[in-house]
């Protein structure tokens, strides 16, 4: 009975083992390893053989770290130290090459300019004659006539110019009585290149009813706030912009203020060799044409005496320009600082005209004439010594200037009775200045 359970037992045996399949003890193996894996991990979690050299790395990490600490500020301080003074040197370095860089590009610029300047001026390069014969350019070259600045104007200064010359007067209702006065003196001296520019509605009716040449610009909110309410001064101010289109237009501009007589014709008087020929507010050779002023300075010792150059300035009523480059570039330079400073426009007028270059400046490259003090005269020269002198009393002046006084009507009438009618004491009831 035993032999045959055991039979059975055996034959059931190995039947299951029969029936498992390769596939599924391989699956079962891996789970018991897994299963074997997570209770020894449970179990030893340190592993079966125990180790003090993780703890020794951590303490000996731990040790280093803080001498390290111990020691990094000074040391830190120091790199960091060295690194701004080389950055420092750096950084000087750069901005000398900077300075370099900046220095040459001026230079390049500057000769650029100075050499188209020159080739425009000159043409081709000439040779030095010998001593003595070797005299420099003194006029300019004119500009190409630009019609498209103002055709309206253009068709007027065609009808009005003389060989493209002409007097140009800024005027205003506040100034109508000398103006009318001055027009009576330009039909006395029959010159026919005369035009008003009317800064309002009156003055250029009265221009029309009294068949004077004229011109009106077109509408400007900053011109013609000035124009038609500015004094003396401010309207004087108005022409350095105004004049500008003149010379574009390719015609040399004789500007005049409405407080001067004519009792000739100016433009038989004109040298035309300069860019700017300007009247003169000195009364003497010295004081017109320029002297050598000695400074004395005590203290200075041998070098006490220190000598400057003088002349008295240019009058910014009366003055002649050709249309050339210097002369527009005149009138840019003191309209920009007229419009951005409240300025006397005859100082800026002269400071531009003699200031020479320096660093940070660039002087205006313009050739100038005086006019003669006695042609061109002003009212100082007239009142305190030509009236006194029976001689120069008897030159009859190109025009006269009364620059000098504000009573300047009665004086202007008083020269008309004097060289036009002749009347030999219409000078003598007036002071020499102005008390």
């Amino acid at each position: 009975m035993m032999a045959g359970r055991r039979d059975r037992l055996m034959k059931n045996a190995s039947n299951n083992n029969m029936s498992i399949n390769p596939r599924s003890r391989i699956i079962i193996a891996i789970g018991i390893g897994i299963l074997m894996g997570c209770i020894f991990a449970f179990l030893y979690p340190h592993g079966f053989f125990h180790t003090n050299s993780p703890l020794s790395t951590t303490d000996h990490f731990s040790n280093s770290q803080t001498s390290t600490l111990d020691c990094e500020p000074d040391e830190r301080a120091n790199i960091l130290k060295a690194d701004i003074m080389g950055l420092k040197e750096k950084n000087a370095e750069l901005r000398k090459q900077v300075r370099e860089l900046q220095e040459k590009l001026r230079l390049a610029e500057q000769g650029k300019d100075t050499a188209q300047k020159q080739f425009l001026a000159l043409g081709a390069q000439p040779k030095a004659g010998p001593f003595g014969t070797v005299k420099s350019l003194r006029t300019n070259p004119t500009v190409a006539p630009d019609e498209s600045v103002n055709p309206r104007l253009a068709k007027i200064l065609q009808e009005v110019a003389v060989r493209k010359e002409l007097i140009v007067v800024l005027a205003n209702a506040y100034v109508r009585e000398m103006l009318e006065l001055q027009v009576s003196t330009i039909k006395k001296a029959d010159i026919p290149n005369y035009l008003v520019v009317a800064l309002d509605e009156e003055i250029a009716e009265y221009c029309k009813s009294n068949n004077v040449s004229v011109y009106m610009r077109d509408p400007d909110k900053g011109v013609d706030s000035i124009g038609r309410n500015g004094g003396n001064h401010a309207v004087s101010g108005l022409k350095f912009r105004i004049l500008r289109e003149f010379l574009q237009l390719g015609y040399s501009v004789l500007l005049s203020d409405v407080d001067i007589i004519f009792l000739q014709n100016p433009f038989d008087h004109l040298y035309r060799d300069s860019d700017v020929e300007s009247m003169t507010d000195g009364h003497n050779n010295m004081t017109a044409y320029g002297y050598n002023d000695v400074f004395d300075e005590l203290a200075m010792g041998w070098a006490r005496y220190a000598h400057t150059m003088r002349i008295w300035v240019y009058n910014s009523g009366f003055f002649f320009l050709r249309p050339t480059i210097p002369s527009i570039e005149l009138l840019d330079r003191v309209a920009d600082r007229l419009a951005k400073q409240n300025l006397w426009d005859q100082a800026v007028f002269n400071e531009e005209l003699f200031f020479p270059s320096h660093p940070e400046y660039e002087g205006l490259h313009a050739s100038r004439r005086t006019m003669d003090f006695y042609s061109f005269m002003n009212s100082k020269v007239l009142f305190k010594t030509v009236r006194k002198d029976a001689n120069l009393k008897k030159f009859k002046p190109v025009i006269i200037h009364i620059n000098y006084h504000p009573d300047k009507l009665p004086r202007m009438k008083a020269v008309l009775e004097y060289y036009v009618d002749g009347k030999q004491d219409a000078l003598d009831s007036f002071p020499d200045g102005s008390q």
